[in-house]
């Protein structure tokens, strides 16, 4: 379904830029629209195409486009234990999962499916309990991975899963001794 409305979008888009050419826009866009809708969506689609209507043809500036310094991200204080005991410390911003974070600051924290809960190679350990019950509870996918990593703990957690957050300042997180990557052992992926 997604791509049908995709491909609803882009059709649209095409047609609007053929009217905004010829002038009339303004006056056609509710029926540009209609018709569209009307021709070639269920009644599912068309309530989505109607909620994007004014992404579509916003003229205002998106949220992202403001300011960089009004935008600027509070970061939280995130030390990472390596297997051989030394530690790095890191800022994070908030918002950021600690995976995203260790690729920035060249930590050895895996991560061979890239965050998308196909793997156990992000698997760290929180060193606070009391840091760990500050985190969401692990949804049953991340369990499932859980149940794959190494050195499991009662407060492992995979990387891609913990997010940077205020109350989170001050984190410490230990790497595992080892991971178990199923594709190509001892394969380090590159973020990209």
């Amino acid at each position: 379904m997604l791509s049908r409305i995709s491909r609803l979008g882009a059709r649209l888009l095409r047609e609007a830029r053929t009217e905004t050419i010829a002038g009339n826009l303004h006056s056609s866009r509710g029926s540009l629209y209609q018709a569209h809708v009307s021709r070639h969506s269920t009644s599912l689609v068309s309530s989505t195409v109607f909620s994007l209507r004014n992404r579509l043809f916003s003229t205002a500036t998106s949220s992202g486009d403001q300011d960089e310094s009004s935008q600027e991200k509070e970061k939280i204080t995130v030390t990472f234990v390596n297997k051989d005991g030394s530690e790095q410390t890191i800022s994070v911003p908030v918002g950021m999962s600690m995976l995203e974070a260790a690729h920035e600051n060249d930590i050895e924290l895996e991560g061979a499916c890239e965050g998308s809960l196909a793997c156990s190679t992000c698997h760290v350990i929180v060193m606070d309990v009391n840091y760990y019950n500050k985190l969401e509870e692990p949804t049953d996918e991340e369990n499932d991975m859980l149940d794959l990593a190494f050195g499991l703990t009662e407060t492992s957690r995979l990387g891609c899963q913990v997010i940077a957050k205020p109350e989170l300042d001050g984190l410490r997180l230990a790497l595992p001794a080892a991971t178990r990557n199923f594709a190509v052992d001892g394969y380090v992926p590159k973020p990209h």
